[in-house]
């Protein structure tokens, strides 16, 4: 299996993951599991299942590995700390398993740790997450006394052998006379939980009779598949305790791709119409792509989930987005970083294909006689850039073709190359995410690039309405060029984005020059009016405008729609907007105070203080601008005993003392723009 602590996981596999010991991408791999007995009920017992993984980052700078490994996905296992709880990141990928509906369970780690305690991460789970979480285990011991786990439905004890580093060796007996009435009211509490959500179950309690333990098992699955239950075990994973009965419980009530409801997708030929996509292996091929991965031996990878149908080699397969047809010349289970090469994939499999050319993320990959668009994952946008320039001459062309792969890999990151100071620009999510970008140009593609200081995605807005007049006259003898548009302008709701409206009437614009119209609005609003950042939450309405028979022309009419809305912009009372990120600290005791002055030098908001496990955890809003280096200064305020998480959180206004600094950083850009 390996170890995080000595750098030999299998899953995490790139050199960056195994050095810092966290995960970075997502990565595949299968494994079969056969249940034995051992004096439990089981469901599935004797049966070798098979269970596709793929272990994804906790990190937010990584979300989109979370995004696309949960669209895929048919069940998840989510992972809590024993000591910290739920945990700001882990809010944020149950927020993900929750938009895409996929089933979980749920997984205490850490219970031998110092501080473990199983009923407090339960506890935040239900009041952090909204999750109807109930136990079916129970820790024996905890911290340096964690022997074991109760399975509470079969009311009997798992404890392992504390000479075993294996987590081989384990024995199934009776609960310690000690913990039997805490197992007997945890029982009660789990069949209640159950019976409130199943017909079954609540049949039985009303009946008063007994419930035994394979009854209470299918009504768990029943529950945990509809999403309306969340199963809780606990263990250790440094010591391999309670991974046996995880796995367990990942066979008894995670659903197969025959316990979740179909896939529907659209039809490519007729959009308005939707498809079910059944999951049976003689049905037509369909299947998502979900991630793209450069292989520095076989070239470009692309992982798929087969949804319907089987793919041989050999076989066509449809792109309904680039409607082309390509040869699949070879398919590959993955194991991690190692491949496989097979000649047949079926429904269920998550695969990799080979060379297959012009995909992007989400694409879908049909047959041609049944094609269909299935929903792509959706991705955040960046919010942290910085500017990268090549070492040497030699690094100059090599530059640009390895960001350009990156960037086809992750869709939250970007490279373009900054038009008014000719910079060539990387986008990300975070300082990490940008940092693990910098070290695998070196590492993988062996570019050397100097980078400066991170710039901040600020964004602009109005506060007032206010009406905008573009007027585009040219005449230089012959033709000339007339177009004349009036716009009005309005403040959207926060995160509506931004909307143009059509309110010509009578034909004073022609219809045939509103999308120049539309077009010019856009491009202005993608430069801004203050320092030449993009506009957000705008309310645009065309509601006049006049023409000239023979000089109005497309380009006329943009012209007038980039004027129009710089002028009404520029009367609404323009502010710029700031990244606030979500910042939780926690830390010993007799740093809080430190911790707490600093986060107020930063300009952050403290929204709440917890006490919890011997520790305080601080709960803040902090501008993103002020955020650079905190890693840094958190260990030099604690004696590196405190640690922080953060993720993006919203757009605020940025205070006017601090807006000049920024106009004049800006003033450049602004000005070409």
């Amino acid at each position: 299996m390996g170890d995080v602590d000595d750098g030999n996981t299998v899953t995490d596999w790139m050199e960056q993951e195994r050095e810092r010991g966290i995960t970075i991408t997502s990565a595949a791999t299968t494994c079969y599991w056969t249940q034995k007995s051992e004096g439990l009920v089981k469901l599935g017992e004797g049966v070798p299942h098979r269970i596709n993984i793929i272990d994804t980052p906790g990190h937010v700078d990584f979300t989109a590995e979370v995004e696309r490994s949960m669209r895929v996905l048919d069940g998840a296992v989510a992972v809590f700390c024993g000591v910290a709880g739920v945990q700001p990141q882990s809010e944020t990928v149950w927020r993900q398993a929750t938009k895409y509906k996929v089933p979980r369970v749920a997984f205490v780690n850490k219970m031998d740790r110092t501080g473990a305690n199983f009923e407090n991460a339960v506890a935040e789970m239900r009041k952090k997450l909204g999750a109807y979480a109930y136990p079916i285990q129970l820790p024996i011991g905890k911290e340096d006394h964690f022997e074991g786990v109760i399975d509470l439905i079969n009311q009997r004890a798992i404890r392992y052998d504390p000479k075993d580093e294996s987590g081989m060796l384990y024995q199934v007996a009776d609960i310690p006379a000690d913990l039997q009435e805490d197992a007997r009211l945890a029982l009660a509490e789990l069949v209640d939980a159950v019976a409130n959500k199943d017909d079954e179950i609540a049949a039985l309690v009303i009946e008063d009779k007994p419930v035994d333990a394979a009854a209470l098992k299918r009504a768990i699955r029943r529950l945990t598949c509809k999403i309306e239950l969340v199963p809780v075990l606990c263990g250790s994973a440094f010591k391999k305790r309670g991974v046996q009965p995880l796995v367990d419980a990942v066979v008894d009530y995670l659903p197969s791709p025959l316990d979740v409801p179909p896939p529907t997708g659209l039809d490519a030929e007729d959009p308005t119409q939707t498809v079910e996509i059944p999951s049976d292996d003689r049905a037509k091929f369909c299947s998502l792509a979900f991630k793209l991965w450069t292989d520095p031996f076989v070239g470009k990878l692309v992982f798929f989930r087969v949804y319907s149908g089987q793919l041989k080699k050999g076989e066509m397969i449809f792109n309904p987005r680039t409607r082309r047809r390509e040869r699949v010349n070879r398919v590959m289970m993955i194991q991690a970083d190692k491949r496989l090469d097979v000649d047949t994939v079926y429904s269920g499999d998550i695969a990799a294909l080979v060379g297959i050319r012009n995909i992007t993320t989400g694409d879908t990959l049909c047959t041609e006689e049944r094609q269909v668009l299935l929903e792509p994952p959706t991705f955040p946008e960046p919010v942290i850039s910085m500017a990268v320039e090549p070492k040497t001459m030699a690094d100059r062309d090599r530059l640009g073709e390895s960001l350009q792969r990156l960037a086809e890999e992750d869709p939250t990151f970007r490279c373009f190359t900054n038009e008014e100071t000719g910079q060539l620009i990387i986008a990300g999510m975070g300082e990490l995410h940008l940092e693990i970008i910098r070290d695998r140009l070196l590492r993988e593609f062996k570019v050397e690039a100097t980078s400066g200081a991170p710039q901040i995605a600020y964004r602009e807005t109005v506060l007032k309405p206010a009406e905008g007049v573009g007027k585009f006259v040219r005449q230089s003898g012959g033709r000339g060029q007339y177009g004349h548009a009036v716009i009005t302008l309005a403040p959207n709701e926060r995160g509506k984005g931004v909307e143009i409206e059509n309110k010509i009437v009578g034909g004073v614009i022609p219809k045939e020059y509103i999308p120049a119209v539309i077009a010019g609005i856009n491009e202005a609003v993608a430069g801004g009016v203050l320092a030449g950042y993009p506009m957000v939450d705008l309310k645009v309405a065309i509601v006049d405008g006049t023409y000239h028979e023979v000089d109005s022309s497309e380009l006329a009419f943009k012209m007038a729609g980039i004027f129009a809305l710089k002028e009404a912009a520029r009367k609404a009372n323009p502010i710029l907007l700031e990244p606030i990120m979500k910042v939780e600290c926690t830390t010993p005791e007799e740093y809080q105070g430190d911790l707490l002055g600093d986060l107020n030098r930063r300009r952050g908001k403290i929204v709440s203080i917890e006490a919890k496990n011997n520790a305080t955890s601080l709960h803040a809003h902090v501008p993103l601008a002020e955020m650079f280096g905190y890693a840094t200064a958190i260990r030099s305020l604690s004696k590196g005993r405190a640690a922080y998480t953060m993720e993006p959180q919203s757009f605020e206004p940025v205070p006017a003392n601090i807006v000049a600094a920024i106009l004049d950083s800006a003033k450049p850009k602004a000005a070409r723009s």
